[in-house]
């Protein structure tokens, strides 16, 4: 009601003009003027009489903890205009990253602007998304409407219903078979799982991999790549008492693990005597580990490991150090590196489009299942504390599924 009415002030476009916009005829433009709210929804919100997109926005003026320093955030967005495109965010996810970086504790955050009219600088959180392109500038050649579009890069804040951004910055997804949930969670946890298992260790059909947080979105992926290329997995998870541990188990089986066990057997003293059994005496090769945990848990993970083995870390759940013993140095030649698929994405960009065009494939060929997901609903009138409630249950343990927001109508 308030942006119309001061739609209606400016001396650029006539009363006349602006009813036949929203096709009401000058006769009930002053009578009924209240009734806008009948309009179609995109007339009466989104887009208005002079091309200004409406948006929400969860922001932050400075880093701390979701539940003190988010706010949610209204403001317009300009007609797109030369490489500028405007889009609609279909689905973004909640991954924990996003939350170290409103915290302040991650190496790379989005960054803070005047932007969006807020009192103080403030910031967008959220890295990954799917996006639907509303319109394009005059000079953009690559999108057009109604494409799906996905960030080049991180950092780019995907916790709002609009963002309008250069052409160049986004990277256009063939949607055919595909939903808007299956395009925003590719660029991260699978491409993780994906480059781990082809970049640092060369492995056959047959050698194997070993992984903790098995059941994350990186574990699964792991798994049915694995599966796919011919490699055998031992798989640890975090116990569980009675049925919920048993369903969760023989669920890591149905989709592609060789073994499942859980963190508390990893720390048995027989588990290197089970590890022999299990790859045929020994004669079968062990020399991959993923690790997202850290602490004892990832040393005890890879004191398995064949010798010349090397464990990749790319999370530290546990918050713990890795203590690494001189003799695995010296005596079995393990080495201990990282991997950070944002920088290894920003700094290779074709390869990252290459590789999510290649899973995307393999999704819509029906060889690779979703991540359990928790759908957050967010319309227009959505409230703030909904979607912290979410933001705050990403930081929880034993999740059901993986939170992403899920825009309907905004």
């Amino acid at each position: 009601m308030k942006r119309l009415t001061a739609m209606a002030s400016k001396p650029s476009l006539s009363s006349t003009s602006l009813c036949s916009a929203f096709r009401l005829s000058p006769s009930r433009h002053t009578r009924q003027w209240p009734l806008t709210a009948r309009l179609p929804l995109d007339r009466r919100r989104h887009i208005s009489a002079y091309g200004y997109t409406q948006a929400k926005a969860l922001v932050y003026p400075k880093h701390g903890s979701p539940a003190d320093v988010l706010a949610l955030h209204t403001h317009s967005i300009s007609p797109s205009h030369s490489k500028l495109v405007t889009l609609r965010t279909l689905a973004a996810p909640l991954n924990p990253a996003d939350i170290n970086q409103i915290q302040g504790t991650y190496p790379t955050a989005p960054p803070f602007t005047s932007g969006f009219g807020t009192a103080q600088p403030s910031a967008v959180p959220g890295n990954e998304a799917c996006f639907e392109v509303l319109s394009t500038g005059s000079a953009c050649k690559d999108v057009s409407k109604g494409d799906w579009v996905i960030p080049r890069r991180t950092g780019l804040g995907s916790w709002r219903t609009h963002v309008q951004i250069d052409e160049d910055k986004v990277i256009k997804i063939n949607k055919e078979g595909l939903t808007a949930e299956q395009v925003a969670t590719v660029s991260v946890n699978p491409v993780t799982a994906y480059r781990m298992l082809k970049d640092f260790m060369p492995l056959r059909e047959g050698d194997w991999f070993i992984q903790n947080g098995a059941n994350s979105g990186v574990g699964r992926a792991a798994v049915q790549l694995g599966k796919m290329w011919g490699y055998k997995s031992i798989c640890l998870i975090r116990k569980r008492e009675g049925d919920e541990g048993k369903a969760l188990k023989q669920e890591m089986l149905d989709l592609g693990a060789t073994v499942v066990v859980t963190d508390e057997e990893i720390m048995a003293r027989d588990f290197r005597e089970r590890v022999k059994e299990w790859t045929n005496g020994g004669r079968e090769q062990l020399k991959l580990g993923l690790n997202c945990v850290g602490g004892d848990a990832a040393m005890a993970m890879a004191k398995v490991l064949d010798a010349g083995g090397t464990t990749v870390t790319y999370g530290a759940m546990s918050k713990s150090p890795m203590r690494v013993g001189a003799g695995m140095l010296i005596f079995k030649d393990l080495r201990f590196v990282g991997f950070w698929v944002s920088k290894w994405g920003d700094s290779l960009p074709d390869e990252k489009k290459r590789t999510i065009d290649e899973i995307l494939g393999l999704i819509r060929e029906g060889k690779f299942k979703d991540v359990p997901m928790v759908e957050v609903p967010w319309s227009w009138d959505t409230k703030k504390e909904e979607l912290l409630d979410a933001v705050q249950g990403t930081l929880e343990g034993f999740r059901k599924g993986k939170g992403i927001f899920k825009f309907g109508d905004t």
